[in-house]
């Protein structure tokens, strides 16, 4: 039966391109940024609408849209997308627009005021002919262009008044009433030659062609009307490589957007320094001859896919010297080429209550050491009780009083007047998530207040401990998405932000793997998205105040500290600093140098 309609995969993807919505395929379905029917609602909801790739079925999945269907009510629903001529003719029947049809006529005869019209815009009267251009019988000062399908039949005229005055005269171009709108010049193209050239307006197209370029074209209502595209979607199939040679307007050339998105081949665009500051191809013509017109067809430029760059194009950089925040401990920032590079997400786990909390704010102290602005996420501590944490690692075992305690045992204190001298040494460095102040929805809250807080304070560091805290799902499957789609977010943000994540995550119960990386907890691919990926662990037959820290993962470099080559570390309760030598437990921080930049004299004799 002609019209009949099988589904084809490119036929999604088509529609996909020309209704120019980001898309993404996952599995089986095409999945749009946004739905072409409600474009996410009020919310902007994202990915609700999604094209099944086997069976080319849609669907919205907001309750409020709810929209579904088959390609060809889709092609019912948005007329500019065409399944083909006869399968339209055939499926959108009482939908689709009915045009005219012409009478089959001889070839055109040009009249004379038409070849001198065109002559004086420097195209000569064999290219008037060849186009079939007139004048209407009754007005010489009216030019006819007609529109001859690839078949040589009459679908589209357009007029355009010659002595136009702007003064007197409503139009200067007009179409005739009820035509298939198709475009300039399909008749006049040779298929066997894979290069079209696509102008706005029919003398610029006419233009083209007097300059010797076969296949030169023009849409027929200028450079915002693409009602033409699904008349003649097959025909453009027979090219590989579409050049667009629109008018240059304020540095941009008309039609190359739509069509990079439309064309499924690929687009090139005449470059702004062979426009030779004219407005279009004619006038190019006009002033500069038939040899600009055709060195501006053959020097066009393939038109850059976003994102995709030319590797020869990217800077020389040395990776060394790219600016990083040292962790403090010397023989990890050894193994990290210094520190941890800004734009990098990192994954800490081990055990809980073996210390992966306190190694992350040990970093985070480090960098506020250095001068660097941090940012705390703590599920799991109350705000009081991860000051308190991070104060006696700022202090130092040197500053901190041992006191016992009734019955046995020991606690510690940092003295008030020290306390007060720490936490006004951090203020502007350091900032923490508010939990009390978090919305329902605690996970978006958190990554919007992130960005939020390294756009204002200038935020170098950030530190969340941990995944699990921050996510609020019920389910395995929804753990596991929310897991990833939250990691995929920050890894995404760090670089966008130019920023250092850590990010503590708990093990998962794993007695089948010695791969660190596969210790982590949850999706199987978080630990694939991050750059670093670093375990903080007991190791039996060590001291209560010894660890050792591997790092499993390096992206940067690829070096690696892991078996033999892990790292030890040792721990002080007191100042609850972790290092690989225990004389850091000592280190004075920047609290104890006053704004001047001397010692202050509590810390040391006076040196005479």
């Amino acid at each position: 039966m002609v019209g009949y309609y099988e589904f084809k995969e490119s036929d999604a993807w088509d529609f996909a391109r020309g209704v120019g919505i980001q898309t993404k395929q996952k599995n089986d379905e095409l999945q749009f940024l946004y739905c072409p029917f409600c474009m996410g609602g009020k919310n902007r909801d994202k990915y609700s609408f999604s094209i099944n790739l086997r069976t080319g079925q849609y669907k919205c999945l907001r309750s409020s849209c709810s929209v579904s269907g088959n390609m060809v009510s889709l092609a019912r629903e948005f007329e500019w997308f065409s399944l083909g001529n006869d399968i339209d003719i055939y499926y959108k029947t009482g939908k689709a627009r009915h045009y005219r049809k012409f009478k089959k006529s001889t070839p055109i005869k040009p009249k004379q005021e038409a070849v001198d019209y065109l002559e004086s815009r420097g195209i000569t009267a064999a290219v008037a002919e060849e186009y079939q251009i007139t004048v209407q019988k009754d007005n010489p000062n009216i030019l006819v262009f007609p529109f001859l399908d690839q078949n040589g039949q009459m679908q589209f005229v357009k007029y355009r008044k010659t002595n136009f005055d702007k003064t007197k005269d409503q139009n200067k171009e007009w179409c005739e009433k009820g035509c298939k709108p198709i475009l300039f010049g399909m008749f006049q193209c040779d298929l066997a030659v894979d290069t079209l050239v696509l102008t706005e307006g029919q003398i610029d197209s006419l233009s083209v062609r007097e300059a010797g370029v076969n296949n030169a074209v023009s849409v027929p209502t200028g450079k915002n009307g693409f009602t033409w595209i699904p008349y003649c979607w097959d025909w453009l199939q027979h090219f590989k490589t579409l050049i667009v040679f629109g008018d240059n307007e304020n540095g941009r050339i008309t039609l190359l957007e739509e069509m990079s998105r439309r064309f499924r081949g690929t687009v090139k665009a005449v470059r702004q320094q062979d426009y030779k500051g004219c407005k279009d191809a004619n006038e190019l013509l006009q002033k500069f001859g038939k040899d600009a017109v055709r060195s501006a067809v053959e020097n066009a430029e393939v038109i850059p896919i976003r994102q995709v760059k030319e590797l020869s194009d990217v800077k020389n950089v040395d990776l060394f010297l790219l600016p990083k925040i040292a962790t403090g401990i010397e023989s990890l920032d050894r193994v990290l080429s210094g520190g941890i590079y800004l734009g990098q997400t990192v994954i800490l786990t081990g055990k809980r209550g073996e210390g992966k909390s306190t190694l992350g704010s040990q970093m985070l102290v480090n960098a506020m050491n250095v001068g660097k602005k941090v940012f705390a996420y703590s599920g799991e501590l109350p705000d009081y009780f991860f000051k308190n944490w991070i104060d006696r690692q700022i202090a130092g075992r040197a500053n901190i009083v041992d006191r016992a305690q009734p019955g046995g045992g020991v606690s510690y204190y940092i003295p008030k007047e020290k306390n007060i001298r720490i936490t006004e040494w951090y203020r502007g460095k350091a900032y923490l998530f508010d939990n009390k102040a978090a919305e329902d929805d605690e996970l978006e809250d958190l990554l919007q207040t992130i960005e939020k807080a390294i756009q204002q304070y200038g935020i170098e560091l950030v530190l969340l401990d941990n995944l699990m805290t921050a996510l609020d799902v019920g389910i395995d499957a929804d753990l596991y998405r929310a897991q990833g789609k939250f990691v995929d977010k920050l890894v995404k943000m760090a670089k966008r932000q130019n920023v250092a994540i850590i990010l503590v995550v708990h093990p998962r119960k794993n007695r089948f793997s010695s791969d660190d990386t596969d210790e982590v907890s949850g999706s199987a691919d978080i630990t694939n998205k991050v750059d670093i990926v670093m375990t903080y662990k007991k190791v039996k037959g060590l001291p209560d105040d010894e660890r050792v820290l591997t790092v499993s993962k390096n992206r940067l470099t690829g070096k690696l500290a892991v078996g033999e080559k892990a790292i030890p570390l040792f721990y002080d309760e007191a100042s609850k600093r972790i290092s690989d030598n225990r004389d850091a437990f000592l280190k004075p921080y920047g609290w104890e140098t006053e704004k001047d930049g001397f010692i202050s004299v509590e810390q040391m004799e006076i040196p005479f």
